[in-house]
């Protein structure tokens, strides 16, 4: 044990590059962290620690990104236990960055926990390599859904790979008050949707970005006149600002629509959609908090995690997206809010499965954090 008082748990994923569903994974974890050592020392390898020790009290963060290979070793020198995730991290030209330091703790004798990662794609041999190597070498690897579980057999990892979700499912809600709404310029008295967008994506690679703002937007309009409903944009990171601004710009009712604007943690965004009537939106952790608090929503679907969070969760997803017609769209959107109703409790059903799933990474993390 590196500390007197208990052990020095090291968490690394893509934190600190101010994604609001990567930070609701760090949130999560941590949360799974002092449950079970409430004495640990945490130490959060960060992209901006700065921001990560703003965003998580109590943490230590440490830079990883660019530094030294001699000062992060000074740093995994310390560790008793590192934890590799969660969220989509295990893909070609990024996974590779990761693993260096996991490879690193491993040449130490370090033990190493995969949390609930997502895979894929992993088509490149260096970062193929470096994932079986380091995998076959963690104390436990977990992914978050089936798809990565079968490109990780796919690329020939051996160690036993157990299915469970993610960590934002851990999470519990902040209040959200109407105060702050009104200060983002929602009025109250009319219903109100939650969008998410981002850049297109596979989803609607053919389109250009004007093309594809202008396709949103028709599905913004016709939100508002057919629940005659306020939108409130909710970028999950930066980038998402300006595709927001895009889309409200081609929309015919720009009056009506908003953009969150404010700092606001992944609990607080999580208290938000008690406010939504609906959501429907791009991406995955905006898609995930209304589904935990059971709001209608529909995917928007951008890449391969989203399609297969909505077949866990049992919701139909805009496959018509890439397709450049807006009837099919706007007729799956008014079908989600004819049928809320009577999808609401199957909905619900799955979703507590998949809670249950995410707390199955906690029960398998515990005694390893508890044994040390």
């Amino acid at each position: 044990m590196s500390e007197a008082d208990g052990p020095t748990i090291g968490v690394i994923g893509s934190y600190g590059g101010r994604n609001l569903g990567d930070e609701a994974i760090l949130t999560g974890i941590l949360g799974d962290v002092r449950a079970a050592r409430p004495d640990a020392r945490i130490i959060v390898f960060s992209r901006n620690p700065e921001h990560t020790s703003h965003a998580h009290p109590g943490v230590e963060p440490a830079a990883w990104d660019g530094i030294r290979r001699a000062d992060s070793a000074a740093t995994v020198a310390r560790l008793d236990l590192l934890i590799l995730g969660g969220g989509g991290i295990l893909y070609d030209s990024e996974a590779r960055r990761y693993l260096r330091l996991v490879l690193a703790a491993q040449e130490r004798g370090l033990p190493v926990f995969t949390y609930a990662v997502g895979a894929g794609p992993l088509t490149d041999s260096t970062d193929c390599s470096m994932v079986q190597q380091s995998l076959d070498g963690a104390v436990g690897v977990t992914v978050r859904d089936d798809e990565s579980q079968l490109v990780l057999e796919g690329i020939g990892v051996n160690s036993p790979i157990t299915v469970t979700a993610d960590p934002a499912f851990l999470l519990q809600p902040e209040e959200f008050p109407v105060e702050w709404l009104r200060r983002e310029g929602v009025r109250p008295g009319r219903r109100l949707v939650g969008m998410s967008v981002r850049e297109p994506g596979r989803a609607a690679s053919r389109l250009d970005v004007d093309g594809y703002h202008r396709l949103l937007a028709q599905i913004g309009d016709f939100l508002v006149r057919r629940l005659e409903a306020n939108v409130l944009f909710v970028p999950m990171e930066r980038d998402d600002i300006k595709h927001s601004h895009g889309v409200l710009s081609h929309m015919t009712a720009p009056d009506r629509g908003r953009i969150l604007h404010g700092d606001y943690s992944p609990r607080q965004l999580l208290g938000l959609m008690s406010h939504f009537d609906m959501a429907v939106g791009m991406r995955l952790h905006f898609l995930i908090f209304a589904a935990m608090s059971g709001v209608p929503f529909l995917p928007l679907p951008y890449a391969g995690k989203v399609f297969d969070f909505a077949q866990r969760i049992g919701v139909p997803a805009l496959s018509g997206l890439a397709r450049e017609v807006e009837g099919p769209l706007l007729a799956e959107v008014d079908q989600l809010w004819d049928e809320r109703q009577a999808r609401a409790a199957d909905t619900a059903r799955r979703v507590a499965e998949v809670r249950a799933q995410a707390h199955l990474t906690s029960e398998l993390v515990t005694p390893l954090l508890k044994g040390l």
